[in-house]
C-alpha cells in the first residue's frame, strides 16, 4: 500500500504558482507545463521505484511473553532484511485495550548491510489474562521521500498476564529475604505421626499395632516402630470463583485477591519445604494440580489460574467435597477461599465439608465485608437508611458466627480476612499450622 506524506503535499503547493504565472503569463506556459510534466514524473517514478522497497522484510515477536498486571514488559520484535539496504521502518502492532505503551509506534534503524536486527517495545497490561498478536504493520519512505510504503505480516505472539504479587512479597518480605524466625522450620517431633522414623526394643505399654513383626522374628525379641510427625505436608488451596467471587472490593474482584493470596501461599509452602497443590471449582471441578514443588510446578500453577474469571453460576460443594475424597488420599492442609456469605451456601458447605473434615485438616477463608459487625461496635445511625443498614450487617455477622461454631464442631477452622492483608493473613494461619504440628 502507498500514501503521499506531507513531502508530497508540499512539493505540490510549491507547483501552484507555475499555473498561476502560466495563465498571467502566455509566452510561459510551454515552460511550465514542462516542469509540471516532469515534477509528475518525478512523483510517479518515486513511487513505482519504491513500491518493492519492503519485499524480502520478515518480522518475528517473542513466541510467549510473560508479566505481571501494571508491570511493564518487553516485547522482542525480531526482523530480517534480505535486501540488507538501509532503511527506517516504523512499526505498530494492534492490541486489545487493555494493553497500553507509551507509543502506539516505535521508530527501527535497519543499517545497511546488515541482515537481521532486534528492536524491544515496551508494553503494560492493566488486566490479568491472555492476549493475542496476530498481525503486526509497518511502514518506510519512499525513495525520495514522498510517498510511505505499508505492509503488514502474520505474527504470532502470546501475551500472558499474571497477577502482580509485588506488594504481597513486600508485606512479606521478612520470609523471603530470612531474617528473623518468622518463617522458621518447625522442629520435628518424634511420636504419633505417619512417617516411619526407627525401629526400637519394645517397652511395656507399647500397642501390638506398633510392632514390627519381621524384624522381631528376625532378632527373636519384640521390636517397636516409632514414627515422626511427616516433614513435607501436602497443602492445596482450593479457589470459588463462581458468583460471589465477582464482589469488588476498592475496584478489585475478590476473586483476583484469591490468586494472589493462593500465589504467595504457594511460594511459602515451597520455600517451608511442603508440596503445593492446587483445585479451582465452580458448579464443578475445573481444575486440579497434584501437590508437588520446583520452579516448573509454580510456572503450572499460575498458568492455572491466571486466566480465571468469576462465572455467574453457584458453586456445588458437594460434588468439591466429593472430588477431594476420593483424589486425596493422604491427609492435608486444604484452604479454602470463598465466600459464605449467602446462609443458604453456608448451609451447604457445612453439610459437603463434613465428608473431609475427618481426614483433612480445613481453614476457610473469606473475605470481610464492609459493615459486618456487631451492632454496638458500629457508628450510630443518623437517619432511617443507616439503620437498617447496620442491622443487616449485624445479623449477617451473627449468621457468620453461627457458621464458624458449626464448622468448629467439624473440626473445620473459619476466618474473615481483611482484603488488603488477605496474603500476609493467610500466611501467618499456614505458619501457625506447620508449628503447632496440626496436619
Amino acid at each position: 500500500m502507498i500514501v503521499p506524506r506531507a513531502r508530497l503535499l508540499l512539493f505540490v503547493i510549491l507547483l501552484l504558482p507555475l499555473t498561476v504565472m502560466a495563465a498571467a503569463i502566455p509566452e510561459t506556459g510551454s515552460a511550465c507545463l514542462a516542469i509540471g510534466f516532469l515534477a509528475a514524473a518525478t512523483v510517479i517514478g518515486d513511487a513505482l521505484a519504491s513500491r518493492d522497497i519492503l519485499k524480502g522484510i520478515e518480522i518475528q515477536l517473542s513466541d510467549i511473553v510473560r508479566c505481571s498486571k501494571d508491570r511493564e514488559a518487553e516485547i522482542e520484535i525480531q526482523i530480517r532484511s534480505r535486501s540488507q539496504k538501509k532503511l527506517q521502518l516504523r512499526f505498530g502492532i494492534p492490541v486489545s485495550e487493555e494493553i497500553t505503551s507509551l507509543s502506539d509506534t516505535i521508530l527501527i534503524e535497519l543499517p545497511e548491510g546488515s541482515e537481521n536486527s532486534r528492536a524491544i517495545w515496551n508494553v503494560t497490561p492493566l488486566k490479568r489474562g491472555k492476549y493475542q498478536i496476530s498481525r503486526c504493520y509497518f511502514e518506510t519512505h519512499s525513495i525520495l521521500g514522498f510517498w510511505n510504503i505499508r505492509a503488514s505480516l502474520p505474527v504470532k505472539c502470546e501475551l500472558r498476564v499474571y497477577p502482580n504479587l509485588m506488594e504481597e512479597r513486600k508485606k512479606i518480605a521478612a520470609l523471603f529475604l530470612n531474617r528473623g524466625d518468622f518463617g522458621v522450620h518447625a522442629q520435628r517431633m518424634v511420636g504419633q505421626g505417619r512417617e516411619f522414623e526407627k525401629l526400637r526394643e519394645y517397652i511395656a505399654g507399647d500397642g501390638y499395632d506398633q510392632v514390627h513383626w519381621k524384624a522381631t522374628a528376625k532378632r527373636g525379641k519384640p521390636v517397636t516402630k516409632v514414627f515422626q510427625i511427616e516433614r513435607t505436608q501436602e497443602v492445596f488451596v482450593v479457589i470459588d470463583f463462581s458468583r460471589l467471587s465477582a464482589k469488588t472490593i476498592r475496584g478489585e474482584t475478590t476473586l483476583e485477591h484469591y490468586l494472589r493470596a493462593s500465589l504467595v501461599l504457594g511460594m511459602v509452602a515451597q520455600r517451608q519445604g511442603d508440596l503445593f497443590g492446587l483445585i479451582t471449582f465452580s458448579d464443578k471441578v475445573h481444575s486440579f494440580l497434584r501437590a508437588s514443588s520446583g520452579k516448573a510446578h509454580f510456572q503450572t500453577c499460575r498458568d492455572a489460574l491466571y486466566m480465571l474469571q468469576p462465572r455467574i453460576v453457584t458453586p456445588d460443594f458437594d460434588e468439591l467435597c466429593s472430588f477431594i475424597r476420593l483424589r486425596l488420599r493422604r491427609r492435608a492442609l486444604l484452604v479454602f477461599l470463598t465466600d459464605l456469605s449467602d446462609p443458604l451456601l453456608a448451609e451447604n458447605f457445612a453439610r459437603s465439608s463434613g465428608l473431609i473434615s475427618k481426614q483433612h485438616l480445613i481453614l476457610v477463608n473469606m473475605v470481610r465485608a464492609a459493615g459486618v459487625e456487631q451492632w454496638f461496635a458500629q457508628p450510630n445511625a443518623n437517619s432511617i437508611d443507616a439503620l437498617y443498614q447496620n442491622l443487616s450487617g449485624h445479623l449477617l455477622w451473627q449468621n457468620l458466627r453461627e457458621l464458624r461454631n458449626v464448622l468448629h464442631r467439624q473440626g473445620t477452622t473459619f476466618y474473615q480476612l481483611n482484603d488488603a492483608k488477605m496474603s500476609a493473613d493467610l500466611v501467618t494461619e499456614y505458619l501457625n499450622v506447620k508449628q503447632r504440628q496440626l496436619i
